[in-house]
């Protein structure tokens, strides 16, 4: 994780339309929860820490994505 930022591949673990399991890790600034996949951020509006959710991933960016509660 701590190289993230550093790597320049533009790869994402992530695709467009896909659904995940994921846990809601973290909250932001926003108030979105923050999930990951393989180290990658994911923006999730309408959760909280600690939320068990399935997301579908609405918008890939090179450094994170934004998804959606399914």
């Amino acid at each position: 994780m701590k190289y993230l930022f550093n790597n320049m591949e533009s790869t994402a673990p992530v695709e467009a339309g896909e659904t995940y399991d994921v846990t809601i890790e973290d909250t932001a600034r926003e108030g979105d929860g923050i999930a990951r996949v393989s180290g990658f951020v994911i923006f999730v509006p309408s959760t909280k820490v600690g939320d068990e959710v399935t997301i579908k991933v609405t918008k890939v960016m090179r450094k994170f994505a934004f998804g959606e509660l399914v």
